[in-house]
């Protein structure tokens, strides 16, 4: 049974109503792929999230508010968030010499080390999800999604 057989939704008020209900039934049926594979890793989809963004600036790093920002689902937890990471030793935090009052945090090695495990798994998921798109499709979708956010 699909995502969308489960809703039992086949009437929709129309061609918008439909295309929203069928992107969010993928984006869950993607999220809970995507965090089964993390947890695995014992941390959680959002705690992944902050380290692809903190590699991605690698060696430097973000101010928590420059975190929270970037973040694909948006956290008001954000400092906590950053407080699990640092005592597990996958983030370090250091005081911006610029501006005292904010810190930065980075990624540690650790941190490299643990993705660097993740994204085969990650990336065999989302290969998996969309074999059955060609490239351009692909593209394609990624323009689409780009277009819904303003």
């Amino acid at each position: 049974m699909s995502d969308r057989d489960r809703i039992q939704q086949r009437r929709f008020m129309g061609a918008a109503d439909e295309a929203v209900v069928s992107l969010l039934v993928a984006a869950v049926h993607l999220k809970q792929a995507a965090d089964t594979v993390v947890e695995r890793h014992g941390i959680t989809g959002d705690q992944y999230n902050v380290l692809r963004i903190l590699r991605g600036v690698h060696p430097g790093g973000h101010p928590r508010c420059e975190v929270a920002r970037r973040m694909i689902h948006p956290s008001p937890d954000v400092t906590r968030m950053l407080d699990r990471l640092v005592r597990r030793g996958l983030v370090a935090r250091v005081q911006d010499p610029a501006d005292r009052r904010l810190s930065v945090a980075t990624i540690t090695k650790a941190g490299l080390t643990l993705l660097e495990r993740i994204d085969p798994e990650l990336e065999s998921v989302q290969q998996a999800a969309t074999a059955v798109l060609t490239p351009a499709q692909l593209r394609q979708l990624a323009r689409l999604c780009d277009a819904l956010v303003p």
